[in-house]
């Protein structure tokens, strides 16, 4: 891998025009993400494209993408059109708050969202904005879900630990409830670091699971990380 591609088993995602690179957030929710019953997907911040281009590996889902950062929407752009699923993905350059109702409404959205509210800012403003939640808040998030989601949708999203808590207390508000959760440690020694989160319109108990990426040591990835990401990734 250099600095400015990222070579997975069947696409290659270049990375050098997007305000963030690659990284284990959005393979996680990539892999993870339930596609079952999804015609039509919507991912919001592509970034390079990469959950986009993952879905579209995992199923048979017309997709599209949105990115408000025009070197981000560039990016997911070109990844798009280089992989072998180009023509179930549609890419546009819109915020979510701004997206075209025409679009119609969707069986699935899922995002990989900014989550800093209160953290230093990056000084460098394309990565700032794609890191901190002035630009896509949780009710940016349930707002537009309320308009662009099915009635028997989902929404998906991996939220750090702290924040994902509050969203899932926020999305009561609208009518979401959170039906299933993933916590997820770097390693068995460490606190709850990620939640991958599952929303619909129905009340249930949500279903509760963990998954620990390293064994202790530096890549040294557990079983059930390497099962999740071996349909992706190469070293698997």
């Amino acid at each position: 891998m250099s600095n400015n591609h990222f070579i997975f088993k069947q696409f290659t995602i270049n990375q050098e025009k997007s305000a963030f690179k690659v990284g284990t957030d959005g393979v996680l929710l990539g892999a993870v993400a339930d596609t079952d019953g999804a015609g039509k997907i919507l991912d919001i911040g592509s970034g390079t494209g990469l959950i986009s281009i993952m879905l579209a590996q995992k199923c048979n889902a017309e997709i599209t993408a949105i990115e408000p950062d025009y070197g981000s929407f560039l990016q997911t752009y070109e990844n798009v059109n280089r992989s072998p699923w180009h023509e179930r993905i549609k890419v546009h350059h819109t915020t979510f708050q701004n997206l075209d109702p025409n679009l119609g409404r969707f069986d699935m959205i899922v995002t990989n969202p900014p989550f800093f509210s209160d953290s230093l800012k990056n000084p460098d403003p394309r990565k700032s904005a794609a890191r901190h939640n002035e630009s896509l808040s949780a009710e940016d998030i349930l707002e537009g879900a309320l308009t662009f989601m099915k009635e028997d949708g989902n929404l998906q999203l991996i939220l750090p630990y702290v924040e994902g808590n509050i969203f899932i207390a926020e999305a009561h508000k609208y009518g979401f409830y959170c039906n299933r959760i993933i916590k997820i440690k770097p390693v068995p020694s460490a606190e709850i670091r990620r939640m991958i989160l599952k929303f619909s319109r129905v009340r249930k108990k949500p279903s509760e699971s963990f998954l620990t990426i390293e064994h202790g040591k530096r890549h040294e990835f557990t079983e059930e990380y390497i099962n999740l990401t071996k349909e992706f990734y190469l070293k698997f």
